[in-house]
């Protein structure tokens, strides 16, 4: 059965609606509207670990998927492990098309520290087109908290740049929200958080954020850059 088809002036007025929801209720309409045509892209950070707790106490069978770089840290891969063992879930994992090899052969080495916006777009950016290009709605951990550049997001859009609807159930919470969820439910989180590292990304372009930061500031140090393609400008 085709799901319906939402124009953007019922997102907006069922985002409006949403600001006084919680996460779950978020989520059990989203999985409900759109199963099994949605899936939750996860990176294993924080927001995302306490997402799949939710997401599997509503629905198991809920599509997870991720994208691995190749470049993401030890650390990451142990919690993709853990995660997958406490919940009993197998995400699906999307790659790049060209290995870090081939990559090099075609746009010299360490990509990353020339042009970080092309690694992205063939590193993350074309992999979740793969990966979202049969559904109608994709999931995310996004928060209006993280950088100027969520500070609009809302918690139901139309995703123009991939096609479909997003959904950010927790687009409204705080970082401690995020963490008074993983320690009241005991969530499996990566130990890069307790080492200054808020957000993580791939191990060459995230470093460790220093007192007084920007939660983002130790993405893509050194360039102008805060996105890596997936919501919004790289």
């Amino acid at each position: 059965m085709a799901n319906k088809v939402w124009t953007e002036e019922e997102l907006n007025r069922l985002a409006q609606e949403f600001e006084e929801k919680t996460p779950q209720e978020i989520l059990e309409w989203a999985i409900k509207e759109f199963h099994p045509n949605i899936a939750f892209a996860c990176s294993f950070g924080a927001e995302d670990v306490a997402l799949v707790d939710m997401i599997v106490k509503i629905n198991p069978e809920t599509r997870i998927f991720y994208l691995d770089t190749n470049l993401l840290f030890k650390e990451t891969y142990e919690t993709i492990e853990r995660v997958k063992e406490r919940y009993r879930i197998s995400p699906v994992r999307y790659s790049p098309a060209l290995t870090l090899e081939e990559q090099a052969e075609r746009y010299g080495d360490k990509l990353w520290e020339k042009d970080p916006n092309l690694c992205c777009k063939l590193r993350k950016v074309e992999p979740l087109k793969e990966a979202l290009k049969d559904l109608a709605a994709w999931i995310t951990g996004i928060r209006r908290e993280q950088s100027p550049t969520r500070a609009n997001a809302k918690t139901v859009e139309w995703d123009k740049n991939f096609g479909l609807v997003k959904v950010n159930p927790i687009v409204r919470w705080t970082t401690k929200d995020v963490w008074d969820y993983i320690m009241e439910h005991k969530v499996p989180y990566n130990p890069l958080h307790d080492r200054n590292y808020p957000s993580i990304g791939c191990e060459p372009c995230t470093r460790p954020v220093k007192p007084g930061e920007d939660p983002r500031a130790g993405r893509w140090a050194g360039f102008q850059k805060k996105e890596c393609g997936l919501h919004g400008e790289g």
